[in-house]
């Protein structure tokens, strides 16, 4: 009687002889196949007397099992991509299209059933935005070997351009100084050559307007303020002055003395040095200016105010979209009020209970997104905060330390990127690169990791040593090519002349007369 393969096979099983199937593939050679056949005769005394009649069914067995593993391959992948298309389409509806629902994405209705599972158009937006804030250090020139400490290292017309990020579709519009007067360690840089571009000012940000094209994708005209957080280290956190202040001390219009806000966030805001021609005007004047500058050239489209900024910008960022919705500036001459939305990254506490409720009063939407590993999120206030007992807060909330956060918060954990090593340096926790790679890769609590869009992980490492090592990616990857040195026609090693670098726009004076800020 014939003996098929599968019964030789099971044969040989039952004596131990051949291992399971699953346990070997047989690689498609026929070198291979004679050498196994001659093993099996001489080193087995059973085996010459089944091979002897099987030999054409071991051959056709061997070419089976082979087409059946090769078929287990391609059904386990065919698996995996049905898995991944599941796992993105439960949480993708191909109809929606941002143009449609930027209200939504910009926070009407405080981001309810957007945030578990995190809705894919308010995490492409979270991105986008949080880039743009990203560009804030990528165009800061900190190096204090440099003339030009302190600016910012591109001219407003190529901004973008010049860092690759022409396809976000915005145009800078204004560049935003501040007074280096205050005391915020390690927010202002300054050169060390006698003859440099200002020794009062730093460039802080600035203001975008979204294009033609960019716009009907959106759904309206985006006006975008972005501003500059801290560069490297956080020792700012322990030496803010860390007391509250009316927002009326500083000028700031409001019916409420009991809204107070952080001193040295307030006075870098407000503060101005008229004998600097790049700080003569306070950043709220460059701010509030350019935006009735611009909501006045777009009054007859759908137009929309977004404010960005990571670690100290983020508190720049609450307190300029807090300003212009006090001042009036996003109500329209029709009565149309224009959304005001920030999407905060990083970000410290920067007023008090009666801040945070003066904020949702006026219309303006936040939110905020943090790793929970970082500390700067919940400083200042370890003591008193909107995590203590409401009646509790209500007993302290006349004390100068007793702040509250702002807004809807979504809460990310580093420790859940399979990317990223364990690490105790909380500069590294406080890192934008690695919270946007946290926010491609998050889905909602308890789901798994995934990159969504496939933003590439290096980013992480452009600034910090977070990514795991087997990703042969060096920490601080990001140089300027020689640092800045070029050579001249001697050759001669020097750093470049810059163009005049922008200043104000020469109709400042007319729109602080129309607001009523000229002194």
């Amino acid at each position: 009687m014939a003996v098929s393969p599968s019964n030789t096979l099971l044969s040989l099983h039952k004596n131990d002889i051949l291992p399971s199937p699953k346990c070997f593939s047989l690689p498609k050679n026929s070198q291979f196949r004679r050498s196994i056949s001659l093993h099996l005769r001489t080193k087995s005394p059973l085996i010459p007397r089944v091979l002897s009649r099987t030999t054409e069914s071991l051959s056709a067995f061997i070419s089976e099992l082979e087409r059946e593993q090769q078929q287990e391959l391609e059904d386990q992948e065919d698996e995996d991509d049905e898995e991944e298309e599941d796992y993105f389409n439960n949480y993708t509806n191909n109809s929606r299209k941002l143009s449609d629902v930027w209200r939504e994405i910009q926070g009407q209705d405080d981001w309810v059933g957007l945030l578990d599972p995190l809705d894919p158009l308010l995490r492409s937006e979270l991105i986008r935005y949080g880039e743009m804030a990203q560009a804030c250090y990528d165009a800061f020139d900190y190096d204090p070997y440099s003339k030009y400490c302190g600016s910012c290292r591109f001219l407003r017309r190529r901004f973008f351009e010049s860092l690759e990020m022409t396809n976000h579709g915005y145009e800078v519009t204004r560049h935003l100084y501040a007074t280096t007067n205050i005391n915020l360690p390690n927010f202002f840089k300054q050169s060390r050559w006698p003859k440099m571009w200002s020794s009062k000012a730093n460039w802080i940000g600035y203001v975008a307007v979204s294009n033609d094209d960019t716009s009907k994708r959106l759904g309206r005209r985006d006006i975008t303020i972005a501003w500059r957080g801290t560069v490297t280290r956080l020792e700012w956190v322990a030496d803010l002055m860390d007391f509250l202040k009316p927002v009326k001390a500083n000028k700031i219009p409001c019916p409420d003395p009991s809204v107070k806000v952080e001193s040295g966030f307030l006075d870098l805001y407000t503060d101005k040095d008229e004998s600097c021609r790049f700080c003569k005007f306070s950043a709220r004047e460059q701010i509030l200016t350019e935006v009735k500058r611009l909501t006045e050239m777009y009054a007859n489209e759908e137009v929309s105010i977004t404010i960005t900024g990571h670690s100290l910008g983020s508190a720049l960022a609450m307190l300029s979209a807090y300003d212009i919705a006090e001042t009036g500036l996003h109500v329209m001459p029709d009565s149309r009020c224009l959304p005001v939305s920030v999407y905060s990254f990083s970000g410290p506490r920067v007023g008090n209970v009666r801040f945070k409720e003066r904020m949702e009063s006026l219309g303006v939407k936040v939110l905020r997104v943090v790793n929970v590993q970082d500390v700067v999120p919940r400083s200042p206030g370890f003591l008193f905060n909107e995590q203590v007992p409401p009646a509790v807060m209500k007993m302290v909330e006349g004390l100068p330390w007793c702040y509250s956060h702002v807004g809807v918060e979504l809460a990310l954990d580093h420790k859940n990127s399979p990317f990223l090593k364990e690490t105790g340096d909380p500069v590294c926790a406080h890192n934008l690169e690695a919270l946007l790679h946290l926010l491609d890769g998050y889905h909602g609590k308890g789901e798994r990791f995934v990159l969504a869009s496939g933003r590439d992980p290096a980013l992480v490492n452009k600034a910090s040593d977070f990514l795991k090592d087997h990703y042969l990616v060096p920490p601080y990857w990001r140089q300027d090519e020689n640092k800045g040195m070029v050579r001249n026609n001697d050759g001669r090693w020097v750093q470049p002349e810059r163009p005049k670098l922008d200043d104000h726009p020469p109709d400042i004076h007319h729109h602080l007369h129309i607001l009523g800020l000229l002194s």
